[in-house]
């Protein structure tokens, strides 16, 4: 089996919708059976804020998936599975 690929999600601790969407990456990741490794990036810690700083990221959550800023606030659930499934099929080609 190839590399995990990474999924960030830079957070805030007082954010609500960070947590949904932690929630929901919790809930669905699991189905993917280890195609995906999840990272939370506090985006408030020194290493989070110079990060933050280097890909313009200006709200939270903001999710990378492979190093690309693919979501900025919370995506509904639907969005979010077609964004895993397009980077699991790649996987898949890949593969082949």
């Amino acid at each position: 089996m190839s590399k995990p690929i990474k999924i960030e999600m830079f957070y805030t601790l007082t954010c609500p919708n960070c947590k949904v969407l932690e929630q929901m990456l919790k809930a669905l990741l699991p189905s993917y059976e280890g195609s995906f490794e999840f990272k939370k990036v506090l985006a408030g810690s020194p290493m989070g804020y110079i990060r933050t700083l280097k890909l313009g990221i200006h709200s939270v959550p903001t999710l990378l998936i492979d190093g690309k800023i693919e979501f900025r606030g919370v995506p509904t659930r639907e969005q979010l599975i077609d964004k895993l499934n397009n980077y699991t099929k790649s996987i898949n080609y890949e593969r082949n």
